[in-house]
């Protein structure tokens, strides 16, 4: 049983997700504030030396203290089973947080070759101009990972289930080899959420988000958080935040904290609807091949389940076509319904072309290492009826 000063350590996941984060000011407010201010105003010149020291704690200035992104960051920390989190202006900037704030020129990351394509870019054109050299593997070849450890490697970083894929790697073993050879793993849990994944319970060090997607739910802010230790988290990547300020304003960080609160019941809605679109898409005689955990065929399916790693299959399902490019997008252009955008985690079902948009960026060489074909496409399905979904992709695939 948990303590009765702490009852939040005991509380289901629904529960913490309505109730963790929020302390109620003098107003007695039932729903969070925003406090959009910038700066915060002291009693004294002594207290304020005090807290800019770090003697005291308490509100400085909005960059990196603010009630409301404390609010937000308190909650995904629980919901994770983290000690620290640290909410950022974006996914991306989560992962330069993390890697300033933990690596140093020399140092060595050794990285799933499945992610996204900003991610590669950061990697491979940002981090090498200080130093930081990046090596790729196959997400699911865990004897891959142990060989291309190099003493200097810091930090392994994957996704899981990868983008747009839907590969999956086994945390626990991934955790295990990095401890062994002195390295952290980093989870990129966007796909997921804490609602069926929880990385850190697994053996991860860091969790990353891109809270734009499933955190918010319904396509409204853009926004990024690292979740940990205290240490790494609450102090290392803390300090880049603070220092360098890519830091979440106070109403994206409200809209999160109200995402939230019914992330549990729409990452099932999401996962139910992606299985039956799957199922359909994988029956169809104009689809080739579907990518999704939930589907018995997938070959990580073995992860997916109510006590694996994976509790149901997410909402992402990723399909080819023959015919190239002139084929998927001809699909897509005959969608009603479906929003082409990259951006994935809303309400509302997206329908994207990998290799033009989210992995555009990337020489045809890389895309074809990752498996991005160009008869590739991803759809985030959303909470519309899955019925009306299917009738929009008919469409397309008919021709």
């Amino acid at each position: 049983m948990c303590d009765d000063d702490a009852p939040e350590l005991d509380w289901g996941f629904a529960t913490r997700a309505q109730r963790t984060g929020h302390q109620r000011t003098a107003e007695e407010e039932h729903c969070e504030p925003i406090f959009t201010t910038s700066s915060f105003v002291f009693a004294s010149a002594a207290e304020a030396a005090a807290r800019f020291s770090g003697e005291s704690s308490g509100n400085i200035y909005s960059r990196f203290t603010n009630p409301t992104v404390r609010a937000f960051e308190e909650r995904l920390a629980v919901l994770e089973g983290g000690a620290a989190c640290v909410a950022t202006a974006s996914g991306m900037a989560a992962i330069l947080a993390t890697c300033m704030g933990l690596l140093v020129a020399g140092d060595h990351i050794l990285s799933s070759r499945s992610l996204f394509g900003s991610t590669t870019m950061l990697f491979d054109k940002y981090l090498t101009r200080f130093g930081i050299q990046t090596t790729y593997v196959g997400l699911t070849d865990l004897d891959a990972w142990a060989a291309a450890i190099r003493p200097e490697t810091r930090l392994l970083f994957l996704e899981t289930p990868s983008n747009p894929l839907t590969e999956m790697a086994a945390i626990a073993p991934l955790a295990e080899l990095a401890h062994a050879h002195g390295c952290l793993l980093a989870v990129d849990n966007c796909f997921c959420t804490p609602a069926l994944q929880r990385p850190l319970a697994l053996g991860a060090d860091l969790v990353i988000h891109s809270a734009t997607k499933y955190l918010d739910g319904q396509g409204r802010c853009v926004g990024g958080a690292v979740v940990g230790d205290a240490t790494r988290v609450g102090d290392d990547v803390f300090g880049v935040v603070r220092t360098a300020g890519p830091s979440l304003s106070p109403f994206n960080a409200w809209i999160f904290l109200k995402g939230l609160e019914t992330l549990e019941l729409r990452m099932q809605a999401h996962s139910r609807a992606a299985l039956a679109l799957a199922q359909w898409l994988d029956a169809h005689p104009a689809v080739e091949r579907v990518h999704f955990p939930g589907l018995a065929g997938h070959p990580q399916h073995h992860l997916v389940g109510e006590g694996a790693q994976q509790r149901a299959g997410g909402g992402i399902v990723t399909f080819a076509v023959s015919g190239g490019r002139e084929a998927a997008w001809r699909v897509i252009d005959a969608t009603r319904l479906c929003s082409i955008t990259a951006n994935l985690g809303d309400t509302k079902t997206t329908i994207t072309h990998p290799a033009s948009t989210t992995h555009g960026r990337l020489s045809p060489e890389a895309r074809a290492a990752a498996g991005i074909g160009d008869g590739l496409i991803r759809v985030a399905v959303g909470l519309e009826c899955v019925e009306d979904i299917q009738t929009d992709l008919a469409r397309g695939l008919r021709g």
